[in-house]
């Protein structure tokens, strides 16, 4: 469980084992041959500076399998039941480890294709080093789906209004900030999300900003759906 977030394998860890061959079955690759695919439970590799995991931790799970041509261009098929709870958190990695303070800039410029059906939601996952505080960006979403926590109240930043949620998993605080409507593609300037978070609301101090994820977080799609990043991108300074 190594290759997983943080807060997917603390949920991993209380979750009934997937059955035996649960992530076999669904073709693991686009029409034209993929540089790496994987449809392993953990299957991660590295690509151009980005990591990428297939990541199914949730109980219930069914079958994913995750592709990549590059490190921001990738995609995957996944075919969870139509139960509650989120099965999965196929996604990409940059690693910035840098205090808040001394970061100059941070931005992300993405570009999906997501289906009209299932349950999920497009979403940056932010941790910082310590694993004590989780920033999620909810840039789409749809079906039975919402954040943790309780409602904050709407803000603009970063070049869209969100509505913010504040809440605990029980491992971590966790800010969810929810687009207030959904975008298949756009520019995210996340610096000025954190400066909000640590100086407007003093939710956490001056922390060192470690896994930048952005990805699918699934709760269904029976019958296979496919998730696209077009292209992707984070840059920092």
């Amino acid at each position: 469980m190594a290759t997983t977030t943080p807060r997917r394998v603390a949920k991993a860890l209380i979750a009934p084992a997937l059955a035996l061959g649960a992530t076999v079955g669904l073709a693991s690759a686009p029409a034209s041959a993929a540089v790496w695919n994987s449809c392993d439970q953990w299957g991660n590799t590295t690509l151009n500076g980005y990591t990428l995991y297939n990541n199914i931790w949730g109980s219930g799970a069914g079958s994913q399998c995750v592709w990549a041509d590059s490190g921001t261009n990738w995609g995957v098929r996944a075919d969870h039941p139509n139960t509650g709870g989120i099965k999965s958190y196929p996604n990409v990695k940059k690693v910035i480890n840098k205090p808040v303070t001394s970061l100059s800039s941070l931005t992300s410029s993405y570009n999906v294709t997501v289906p009209s059906s299932g349950a999920y939601n497009t979403s940056y996952d932010i941790w910082d080093t310590g694993h004590r505080y989780e920033i999620m960006l909810w840039v789409n979403r749809t079906g039975a789906v919402g954040p943790l926590g309780s409602s904050q109240g709407t803000v603009t930043l970063g070049g869209f209004t969100w509505t913010v949620y504040k809440g605990s998993n029980g491992s971590n605080e966790v800010f969810s900030f929810i687009r207030s409507s959904n975008s298949s593609a756009g520019t995210v300037n996340i610096l000025p999300i954190l400066k909000w978070i640590k100086d407007t609301k003093g939710w956490f101090g001056d922390v060192t900003i470690g896994d930048l994820q952005f990805g699918y977080e699934i709760t269904s799609s029976a019958g296979g759906l496919d998730f696209t990043t077009n292209s992707y991108g984070v840059s920092s300074g």
